[in-house]
């Protein structure tokens, strides 16, 4: 079978390897239909893995399938389901896994197509409480972007953030993957939503995904347009994922005992903080890193309902380097699926 593998910083190999065999006892086999691509997989093709992993190294970290066959004691699935697939290799019985906070496991074996072998091959065996199913209706290329990109959103804007109808948020970055998918979640649920982007091309796309207010950072200073648009009082959430210069921006605009949470830093991990801005205004800041099982689930049942993903590009398996290049060029506007 083909399995997409990265053999070295920035350089990956289409190779052929052997089919995995019949899935064991608890385990299901799938039959990889599409993968989308996100900056974790951009950051392990660059080398930037956060701990210690041996090349080669199957890539992609977020896919959707089909079930191929299942083991013994496997029930509520049948060859031919439509499925994703949990991208931790969580361990299912520390306290954190048995609550359903699947992203705080206590021994996670690592992320999938990050620090061990991931999604872009054509077969792959997988413990069956990892794999979620898909509803009727919701395709291959829109379910491929829930586990990441759909579970991120949901954890962040509702476990962690707690936004609520009617709310005001700035979202930073809305061309992004996760950030399409944050205006168009607070958006279904009648929040007023503000949001950056880099240039005015992608100002006109996420005025049509409904953002009420769009902000060319490059060429305006969102701190203060936004502080004008809300009357000064600032907004009640802030959806973080850049990071570096810009972070401090995101804290000045939050109303008093305002939200932040944040899940990336692209421009930068490093930021210096104002601990007295902090404590008087009475910030909350979340840190959240991926998803639970529910909230991918969630983020699937809302693209039943019509929410569906925003997609910039789709490539063959034999071009997914030329899916990372154009996150690279920071011109994506939604996911890049990559087809099998």
């Amino acid at each position: 079978m083909r399995a997409l593998t990265q053999v070295a910083d920035r350089k990956l190999e289409l190779r052929e390897i052997d089919a995995p065999p019949p899935p064991a006892a608890g385990e299901v086999q799938v039959r990889v239909k599409a993968i989308a691509l996100n900056h974790l997989d951009l950051w392990g093709f660059r080398g930037m893995a956060f701990a210690k992993r041996k090349l080669p190294l199957i890539a992609g970290v977020e896919g959707s399938g089909e079930i191929a066959a299942v083991g013994d004691g496997v029930t509520g699935f049948t060859a031919g389901d439509p499925v994703v697939m949990y991208g931790g290799l969580t361990c299912g019985t520390c306290k954190a896994c048995r609550e359903g906070r699947d992203n705080l496991c206590e021994n996670i074996g690592g992320i999938m197509g990050f620090h061990i072998d991931g999604f872009a091959r054509d077969l792959l065996n997988m413990p069956a409480r990892l794999v979620i199913p898909v509803p009727k209706g919701v395709s291959f290329r829109d379910a491929a972007c829930a586990p990441i990109a759909y579970g991120t959103v949901e954890h962040m804007l509702f476990d962690n953030a707690k936004l609520q109808p009617g709310e005001t948020m700035l979202v930073q970055a809305g061309g992004s993957g996760i950030g399409t998918v944050a205006i168009k979640m607070a958006k279904a649920m009648g929040c007023t939503v503000i949001t950056t982007v880099g240039d005015d091309v992608k100002a006109e796309k996420v005025k049509a995904l409904g953002a009420d207010h769009v902000i060319n950072y490059r060429t305006e200073r969102f701190e203060t347009i936004t502080r004008k648009l809300t009357g000064k009082k600032g907004v009640d959430v802030v959806f973080e994922h850049v990071g570096g210069e810009g972070f401090n921006g995101s804290l000045l605009v939050l109303k008093r005992g305002g939200r932040l949470v944040t899940c990336g830093s692209t421009a930068g991990p490093s930021i210096t903080l104002n601990l007295m801005q902090l404590f008087q205004q009475q910030y909350k800041i979340f840190g959240s890193f991926g998803a639970s099982m529910r909230n991918i689930a969630d983020g699937l049942a809302k693209m039943a309902k019509g929410l569906t993903p925003v997609i910039d590009m789709e490539v063959p398996l034999a071009e997914y380097e030329r899916g990372l290049e154009r996150i690279e060029s920071r011109q994506v506007f939604g996911k890049i699926i990559v087809h099998f």
